[in-house]
């Protein structure tokens, strides 16, 4: 059997930005997305903590240690400049790989700035 299992999260990140005119997707700082283990262009899912918006699309890497977390294309309807938004992406994991697979979790500062790792998730990988 094969289940489907978070493998990123980038936690309480800001949206830094909008850009309706680019195509659809999700500009992170390159920094923040190899703390997370996401690819550019993975296919994730934004959580918007603010107005409970949930929306999937892909990941563009920004500039590394910009701090941008920007909404593009019809994304950018879904939140505004300063909306809290949680990141995802997830693995196909076969069930023999799930006693040693752990999520990579990624808690940001209000630059959207990786924190130092955290033990308040023992059991997570947390960056």
């Amino acid at each position: 059997m094969r289940l489907q299992m978070l493998k990123s999260k980038i936690h309480r990140a800001w949206i830094s930005g909008k850009a309706l005119e680019n195509q659809g997707s999700l500009t992170i700082d390159e920094t923040l997305m190899q703390a997370a283990g996401i690819r550019p262009y993975e296919r994730i899912q934004v959580l918007n903590i603010h107005n409970g918006r949930r929306f999937e699309t892909y990941a563009i890497a920004g500039p590394a240690d910009s701090g941008i977390v920007q909404l593009n294309g019809g994304a950018a309807r879904c939140g505004e400049v300063g909306d809290p938004v949680i990141v995802l992406s997830y693995a196909w994991l076969d069930e023999s790989e799930l006693t040693r697979f752990r999520p990579r979790i990624v808690l940001v500062d209000e630059h959207n700035r990786p924190l130092p790792p955290q033990s308040s998730l023992p059991e997570s990988q947390i960056v």
